[in-house]
């Protein structure tokens, strides 16, 4: 190869490299997630290791022991080591729990621009702000969809239901997306066919919740809501559920799966009340569990919510 084209393509690589760590940076990800002494935030190894295999990451892999076997420092390792994209989803989820463990416990942010500085080192790393409100903003959310468009989801959710069960569950799998899309949230995962249910995952004021959506037949029983019960129990503590029946729930059902659960329930008359009075799911969401924490109840119909 000539040296000039060797040059030109040196010069060219040399622009297109993506964006990494610098050592400015890593001074504003060790004040933000607490790294003096070794530790991150308040983890525990286990827990620690827990957290990232949640996000498909073997934080204990050799190779991110390098500099040391602390906490901290296996941190510093692989956001060094990592592609932009995966420092971007570390750091995400290293600031989604920090929020929700500082507004839980009424922490005062003693960091200070600590949300300005965070956002402008993702965007720096090519990641975005989610559309929906800021992590940790107390601003009020809008409680009321564009009218229009709630409607055409609303419509849209009574065509589902007359659909045969396979097309039914690729449509309804396609309405939860745009549902979040019309309500300017963030998917934490895609929402996946599973069966005769639509799976997933969302974080919705700081709080992580997973989702099962069934559209099938017979209403939901106690044994599909303790079912869903084992699978939070099985994640990181403070993970929520919530678990959409479309056919709705027995009483029997409710009664049975009992109170103080970390479970809120929604059935497709929720689903359309909420469309066609153009309320916003993030209101929706806000009064079941506010519901939930007071009567230890998981399920309250939304035509009651708002009554």
């Amino acid at each position: 190869m000539p040296a000039a084209q060797a040059a030109a393509l040196i010069h060219s690589r040399t622009f297109t490299m993506p964006p990494s760590i610098r050592s400015i940076d890593m001074s504003l990800v060790d004040g933000l997630f607490g790294m003096g002494g070794g530790y991150v935030l308040d983890f525990s190894d286990r827990t620690f290791s827990v957290f990232f295999s949640e996000i498909g990451i073997d934080i204990g892999a050799p190779r991110f022991s390098i500099e040391g076997t602390s906490k901290a420092k296996r941190l510093r390792c692989l956001l060094r080591s990592s592609e932009p994209n995966v420092s971007v989803k570390v750091l995400l989820s290293l600031w989604e729990y920090r929020e929700t463990q500082r507004r839980r416990q009424r922490q005062e942010e003693s960091f200070p621009n600590a949300e300005t500085e965070f956002w402008g080192l993702i965007e720096r790393l090519g990641g975005k702000r989610p559309a929906s409100a800021k992590f940790g903003s107390t601003a009020s959310s809008p409680t009321k969809l564009d009218l229009q468009l709630s409607h055409v989801l609303r419509n849209r959710l009574v065509t589902i239901s007359r659909l045969d069960p396979q097309p039914r569950g690729y449509a309804y799998e396609k309405f939860w997306r745009e549902l979040f899309d019309a309500n300017g949230l963030q998917a934490r995962s895609p929402f996946r066919l599973v069966g005769e249910q639509v799976d997933g995952s969302f974080v919705l004021d700081n709080e992580t919740y997973l989702l099962e959506a069934k559209w099938r037949g017979p209403q939901t029983i106690a044994a599909d809501l303790h079912a869903f019960q084992g699978k939070l129990e099985q994640k990181a503590h403070w993970t929520r559920g919530l678990f959409v029946s479309d056919s709705g729930f027995s009483e029997e059902g409710l009664i049975a799966f009992g109170s103080g659960k970390r479970v809120v329930c929604m059935d497709g008359l929720d689903l359309h009340d909420m469309l066609d009075r153009g309320i916003t799911f993030h209101e929706v969401m806000t009064r079941k569990v506010r519901r939930a924490a007071e009567s230890g109840l998981a399920f309250a119909r939304v035509r009651d919510l708002f009554a």
